[in-house]
């Protein structure tokens, strides 16, 4: 079983940064893809920012320029830089892992609210 916990969401001012983090540990495997999702109520969950294991990265238009995704040496941490945040980038933000440990697996975190606010 894969597990990831997220952390770093929070309230922030229009034009501040916050920094998500999300770690994934048990039966992790080979991990092919690491990225950020979010969510508003009544709206589907959207890719905000994805890194493949190869270093490729994908960002959502609405996002590109003031958000980076990066990894740790281990590629089993995930991060996302979010600057200049606008309240339109309020959500819930959750982490997701697809990789292949036996079987392919999907993973998904818990969530983290990030509110943007003045």
């Amino acid at each position: 079983q894969v597990r990831l916990v997220e952390s770093g969401g929070g309230l922030v001012q229009p034009g501040g940064s916050l920094r998500l983090t999300c770690a994934a540990s048990g039966s992790i495997g080979s991990i092919s893809a690491m990225g950020w999702y979010r969510q508003v109520p009544g709206k589907q969950r959207e890719l905000v920012a994805s890194l493949t294991s190869g270093g490729n990265t994908n960002y959502a238009d609405s996002v590109k320029g003031r958000v980076t995704i990066s990894r740790d040496n281990a590629k089993t941490t995930v991060y996302l830089q979010m600057n200049s945040l606008k309240p339109e980038d309020t959500a819930v933000y959750y982490c997701n892992t697809r990789g292949r440990y036996k079987f392919e697996y999907d993973a998904w975190g818990q969530g983290t609210q990030v509110t943007v606010s003045s």
